[in-house]
């Protein structure tokens, strides 16, 4: 019989993937991944829109040509009329009455604003009044920053309390370093390739917070569901528990995370770049970036995690000892594991029972034994009742 492939045992949450036994090495995977976000965010920083740091931004009707030469009209007449300022962003926008161009420049004064208005409708040869100009403050950004940092807080507060009660501190603590791990890495693409950061993007991430949360939450409960009552049996450690969880949910979680980024990227890749709806490029792009992160911490992060904080418990680290005595017990052959057959004048355990050899539990003390009873054998003492040979009766 055919081996099944890895896609048909993961369906059944048998792939074996061993991925809390190699917690080690998705920690400092995790500590390189953190300390190369950080290192950007001290050397290469963020490039923030006119509304973080302040600008101006002018729209001009699309029939004046292509975004391209649109651009370098605007690049020249910041040239000679803004004081060496350079466009930041350009984008095709769509409204009601026409699409348009927007661009986004650095802060200009309102007089050096007005000139290069005009000198914009000279070259494109249309009325000034054709052309919109607005000016952002920077004071605005950071009053978006802060309540998008309160809104965090709270979320965290929010999410910590939910998960104390529905599962324990333990897990509300793996699962909130966990969505922390997807903000930084997050924020770290961001820093490393230069997007620009916008107020989409502050939405972007407060929306992949909850994302992550779900997908934390799912792999949770089958790993409370597979340890419940685990101490009142040496079958298996809280560590292997929690990895046969992570290869039971597996699936669901990579059906969700897949389910979630086609729409994503269908808007990121679809919506802003073939249609040119400049507009959502910011939102989708951190939707589908922290999307993507947020499935390999919940993973990888965050139940190793959460195993580690277990294994701490003396509770747990005694049941731990229990399986790994008894499991030792077996290989020396000190014990027969439950349903095994031990082979003659050896005692060793035959090849069908290797498996239980492993995973067997051991019998409860006081226990009665589980073979049958010889065939029309009956209470009591030996040769009490039951039938005697050729039929013979007792006189």
């Amino acid at each position: 019989m055919a081996k099944s492939g890895l896609a048909a045992r993961l369906y059944r949450g048998e792939a074996g993937l061993n991925i809390v036994g190699r917690r080690k090495l998705w920690f400092t995977v995790a500590g390189v991944l953190v300390l190369i976000a950080v290192l950007s965010f001290v050397i290469r920083g963020f490039n923030p829109g006119i509304e973080f740091a302040g600008g101006n931004s002018f729209q001009v009707p699309a029939s004046v040509g292509t975004l391209d030469d649109a651009e370098r009209t605007l690049d020249e007449a910041l040239a000679a009329k803004g004081d060496g300022a350079e466009v930041v962003t350009a984008q095709k926008i769509g409204s009601t009455s026409g699409d348009s161009y927007e661009f986004r420049t650095a802060q200009l004064t309102p007089a050096q604003a007005a000139d290069v208005k005009n000198e914009l409708a000279r070259d494109f040869g249309i009325d000034a009044g054709q052309i919109s100009g607005n000016q952002v403050s920077k004071a605005w950004g950071d009053q978006v920053t802060s309540r998008a940092l309160l809104g965090l807080v709270i979320f965290i507060a929010v999410v910590a309390l939910y998960l104390v009660v529905r599962f324990e501190w333990r897990m509300a603590v793996a699962a909130i370093v966990s969505l922390f791990m997807n903000l930084i890495l997050t924020a770290g693409i961001y820093s490393l390739v230069g997007f620009e950061v916008t107020p989409s993007t502050i939405i972007g991430f407060l929306t992949i917070l909850g994302f992550a949360l779900y997908d934390v939450v799912v792999v949770f409960d089958k790993v409370q569901e597979n340890t419940r009552g685990i101490t009142a049996n040496n079958n298996q450690t809280y560590g292997e528990a929690a990895n046969l969880a992570l290869n039971q949910s597996l699936m669901r979680s990579l059906n969700t995370s897949v389910v979630a980024l086609l729409p994503v990227g269908g808007l990121l890749f679809i919506g802003a770049g073939l249609l040119g709806a400049g507009t959502l490029k910011d939102l989708g792009l951190v939707l589908f970036v922290g999307m993507a992160v947020a499935f390999l911490t919940s993973i990888l992060l965050a139940t190793p995690l959460l195993t580690v904080l277990k294994n701490m418990e003396p509770r747990i680290q005694a049941h731990n000892k229990r399986v790994q005595a008894r499991r030792g017990a077996i290989a020396r052959g000190e014990v027969t594991p439950k349903g095994a057959t031990p082979r003659p004048a050896t005692g060793e355990v035959t090849d069908d029972a290797q498996a239980p050899a492993l995973a067997g539990a051991a019998p409860k003390v006081g226990s009665r034994p589980t073979g049958k009873r010889p065939t029309g054998a009956r209470g009591g003492r030996p040769g009490a009742g039951g039938n005697r040979p050729g039929g013979a009766k007792r006189r």
